[in-house]
């Protein structure tokens, strides 16, 4: 049997929101069916009220932080703890202070199990900012260059582009590439940030032509809807 593994922001949900209803309803009867995994850079709290206890009730593993804390049947039962130098924390205290985005948020260092995540505009800003954010981003590749900056002044330091507005940061060894180790194969990964520099990518590196494991680029939870719908067959 094939096993199934998910992003969760960008794949199965709007960027920390909700999953749509119907689609909800969907996936839950696709997990009942098949061996479902999650793996996603939030938090299980964050996960839990985006898709709902029922959908993480049914999945085998979430893998929470980037798989730095793991949960099975709402308990958690692996945490890996990251504890950042505070030369890293000033560097992006600075970074935040220099960006030339017009509306800089709060909360900009968020610390997550095994990892933390970084953001201009910060983790509680509005639906709309957070558009203006990835719309400016896109053009001025801020997060890119941060990301890139950070991998070379903090050795052993692993950065990533992660979501509409932020950077998960960790030990080297410790993004989604980890999960591979930790799922039964063959292995179908849906994932929207798969390019390289983006935090799906060290999972689909590690799966990419591996004991049938398939790697399916996605842009919308509505992609991957459309996709389960009118491929699983295949996949």
């Amino acid at each position: 049997m094939n096993n199934f593994i998910f992003d969760v922001d960008g794949t199965l949900t709007e960027s920390r929101a909700r999953i749509d209803r119907q689609f909800h309803d969907y996936f839950l009867d696709f997990c009942k069916k098949n061996k479902v995994y999650l793996v996603t850079g939030s938090d299980y709290p964050k996960t839990r009220e985006q898709l709902g206890e029922d959908i993480l009730n049914e999945v085998v593993v979430s893998f929470n932080c980037s798989g730095n804390s793991r949960w099975s049947g709402g308990k958690e039962f692996y945490h890996h703890k990251f504890h950042p130098g505070q030369d890293l924390i000033s560097f992006l205290n600075e970074k935040h202070h220099s960006s030339k985005f017009p509306t800089k948020g709060f909360t900009n260092i968020e610390y997550r199990p095994g990892m933390i995540n970084f953001s201009i505009v910060g983790r509680p800003c509005t639906l709309e900012m957070r558009h203006l954010y990835r719309s400016w981003d896109e053009h001025k590749q801020e997060r890119t260059s941060i990301a890139q900056e950070i991998m070379e002044k903090f050795p052993g330091i692993v950065a990533q582009v992660a979501g509409e507005t932020g950077i998960d940061i960790f030990q080297t060894g410790k993004d989604k590439g980890q999960v591979a180790d930790a799922i039964p194969y063959p292995i179908t990964f849906f994932g929207d940030k798969m390019d390289q520099g983006g935090n799906d990518y060290p999972l689909a590196f590690r799966l990419e032509g591996y004991q049938g494991s398939r790697c399916i680029p996605v842009e919308s939870w509505k992609d991957t809807h459309r996709c389960l719908q009118t491929a699983t067959n295949d996949v």
